[in-house]
């Protein structure tokens, strides 16, 4: 089973945006740490999750587990609907590549849990401002 955890983080709302996805299990600790560009805090967020299920994939693993601070991209997954259509063309994407997994699922974790993704998003935007 792979653990997979995302985060996203932005400078403003909209603003300067970074991803960062950690990604541990069989025998993988891998970490991505990447600037996308600007972006709202929770289109980031599921920027991440896409991003973090795109390397999941390339793992070939048949058991997938999430774990996410971010309630609304939780809530899309589960109900497998986003009314805002930003993100509706986003979640298509992360069901298509979600549907291919035996197995499947998100859990929601508070912030202090999820501190190795959100260091990487926040790495990604912090290397793109500009030195004061």
């Amino acid at each position: 089973m792979l653990e997979v955890y995302i985060d996203g983080s932005t400078t403003g709302n909209p603003g300067p945006s970074g991803i960062g996805v950690f990604i541990k299990g069989e025998g993988h600790h891998l970490r991505f740490s990447e600037f996308i560009g600007h972006y709202s805090n929770h289109t980031t967020e599921f920027i991440a999750l896409l991003r973090g299920l795109e390397e999941a994939q390339k793992l070939s693993p048949a058991i997938v587990s999430v774990r996410t601070d971010s309630q609304i991209v939780l809530a899309a997954v589960e109900k497998r609907y986003a009314k805002n259509a930003e993100f509706a063309a986003i979640l298509e994407n992360i069901l298509a590549i979600s549907d291919t997994f035996d197995l499947f699922f998100m859990k929601w974790i508070p912030d202090d849990q999820n501190k190795a993704a959100h260091a990487l998003a926040r790495e990604a935007v912090l290397k793109q401002l500009p030195k004061s």
